[in-house]
């Protein structure tokens, strides 16, 4: 177990009530300790976009216990904002208060902040630690660090299937391979995402609404459709108020998209360039696009063929797979791609949990390198 500076895990611990709440922002916890860095005087995460940040949420507990910071740490998982945004620096905060000392994780890999806040802090003569926890702030926030750095969001794709890999029956029969448990488990992963990623031929066989309904939730995650040739129903299931809707298209229609967008979607035109994509949306043009839109983690719910070519295409992250204790034999498999001509080729995978959900077994495998950026 790591061992960190006193009350860095206490903010870690703020910054994971924060998931499923912020975005696009990133998950951030602050913690305030007095000057004999005995007593926590306040604590906080940062809240619902436009809201407060970590830091103003420690601040103000403290001045509501009636705490006197001046001389105080302040422990934070990620460096204080030093510009201003939807909301005003917390550095400028931190410096008003009279803190001390800051102690934090890791840099925000935001341009606009990157270090300056850390200089800021400084040149008001407040003492900077840099590093306490930074490996468990940055997967917190792996979302928000890929569209910072690689400009893209963090896609996990999510398959519930038999333990022979079969995630429908040949006739298209899906539900339920896995158990309630599990579907209850795939919703809190919907929850902590920014938006929910299918395709035309999932919605199309089964109508589905793809929000969150089994947990609790501050918000909806946006919904994303790959539909080619503009062919979702003008009266499907996934128009749920409160949550934006994208839709991205290859082939023009645009009588079809004046009617979905006076429905609630924004339709985006986004068609490939190479001669295999033509007709066909441009995956990796539409991810670059979605880190525009500020989608931080990108949750793929999606048939074996999206599933195929978004892998194809070395688009995915991470896994998530739940494997129910079944063999199904000849079924829909999770994603359609290859063939290979040698094991080499296979997508080479690191396991990074295994855990039993009632019956099933949850595998969360990460694709080998794409953490590193």
């Amino acid at each position: 177990m790591k061992q960190f500076p006193p009350f860095i895990d206490q903010a870690l611990e703020q910054a994971r009530r924060a998931v499923g709440l912020t975005e696009p922002n990133p998950r951030v916890g602050c913690v305030i300790v007095s000057a004999d860095g005995q007593r926590v005087l306040g604590a906080g995460h940062t809240q619902a976009v436009g809201q407060a940040h970590a830091e103003i949420m420690a601040l103000r507990a403290a001045r509501e216990a009636g705490h006197d910071v001046r001389g105080a740490t302040a422990y934070v998982t990620l460096e204080p904002c030093s510009h201003h945004g939807r909301t005003s620096p917390c550095c400028d905060a931190l410096i008003a208060a009279g803190i001390k000392k800051v102690v934090a994780s890791i840099a925000d890999p935001n341009p606009l902040v990157s270090g300056q806040g850390f200089e800021r802090l400084r040149a008001a003569g407040i003492e900077v630690e840099v590093g306490p926890g930074a490996a468990e702030s940055r997967e917190l926030n792996l979302g928000f660090f890929s569209r910072m750095i690689r400009k893209t969001p963090w896609v996990r794709m999510k398959i519930a299937a038999s333990l022979d890999g079969k995630t429908a029956l040949d006739n298209g029969t899906s539900q339920w391979i896995t158990s309630d448990a599990a579907r209850t488990d795939g919703h809190a992963w919907r929850a902590r995402a920014s938006a929910v990623l299918t395709g035309i031929g999932t919605l199309l066989a089964d109508n589905p609404r793809l929000d969150v309904r089994r947990v609790d939730t501050p918000r909806q995650p946006h919904l994303v459709v790959v539909d080619s040739r503009l062919e979702t129903p003008l009266d499907a299931a996934l128009f749920v108020a409160g949550r934006r809707l994208y839709i991205y298209a290859a082939v023009r229609n645009d009588e079809k998209k004046a009617a979905l967008e006076t429905r609630g979607a924004t339709v985006i035109y986004l068609p490939g360039k190479a001669p295999k994509t033509q007709g066909k949306v441009d995956l990796a043009a539409m991810l670059r696009d979605l880190a525009r839109l500020e989608i931080n983690e990108l949750h793929v719910e999606a048939g074996h063929k999206l599933n195929g070519s978004l892998i194809r295409d070395g688009l995915v992250d991470e896994f998530l797979v739940y494997l129910a204790p079944k063999m199904v034999g000849s079924g829909l498999p999770m994603a359609s791609f290859g063939p290979f001509d040698e094991l080499s080729q296979a997508m080479q995978l690191a396991f990074i949990s295994s855990d039993f959900v009632a019956p099933d077994l949850r595998v969360i495998a990460r694709v080998q390198g794409r953490d590193q950026f």
